[in-house]
């Protein structure tokens, strides 16, 4: 099977679905275990509270089927938002353990961010990739440029782990990926040509 979008009850799964029908790229939405299993590729997607978030993937049954897919399987993965503040240890938004994929912790923008710029940080931002291969592949010859809605942001402990990062108030990781596992903090699906690109490298890992 193709990309599964996994339907936890959170994110823009029709977005990332129209997005991915314009690149023409097979793409279905599931909480189903078995259609994850045999999907080929996985997008967390996410809009919302953390530990909503990780409520409803328990709720579901999904923590397990997706951290075998991911951890042991190796499948490619890519978190959006939420889906990827997912992926850390913990929030400062709640009390629940996130996925613990990566030694990273979801954290708010503090006072200082507050006392100069809006929070949530909402709109349009310039992203600086580290890398310019994966998901940044051919990003190299132009400006990339994200929408985000967040009020949240993940720090790594190790920056190995960061693929991208943005200025807003200060420097913070917008992108991180470790071997299959990739997140971003903007929507993709809502970043026009930039996100287009960016989700049909994915596509293509």
């Amino acid at each position: 099977m193709d990309i599964a979008i996994i339907d936890y009850g959170l994110g823009n799964i029709k977005s990332i679905q129209n997005m991915m029908a314009l690149l023409g790229t097979k793409c279905f939405a599931t909480k189903n275990p078995a259609e994850i299993r045999n999907a080929r590729k996985l997008i967390l997607p996410g809009v919302g509270a953390f530990d909503e978030g990780v409520a409803n993937l328990r709720q579901n049954g999904l923590i397990e089927v997706l951290s075998h897919e991911v951890l042991v399987e190796k499948k490619n993965i890519l978190g959006i938002c939420l889906g990827m503040q997912l992926m850390t240890e913990k929030s400062e938004e709640g009390s629940e353990s996130g996925l613990g994929w990566f030694k990273a912790r979801t954290k708010r923008f503090g006072c200082s961010i507050g006392e100069k710029m809006k929070v949530p940080h909402m709109g349009w931002n310039e992203v600086c990739p580290v890398s310019y291969r994966t998901l940044f592949k051919n990003f190299e010859d132009s400006e990339s440029r994200f929408y985000f809605v967040h009020s949240y942001y993940v720090e790594c402990d190790d920056r190995r782990d960061v693929l991208a990062s943005c200025v807003y108030g200060e420097e913070f990781a917008c992108a991180i990926a470790k071997e299959n596992i990739y997140g971003v903090q903007f929507h993709p699906e809502k970043s026009h040509k930039f996100g287009m690109k960016l989700l049909k490298n994915f596509a293509e890992l």
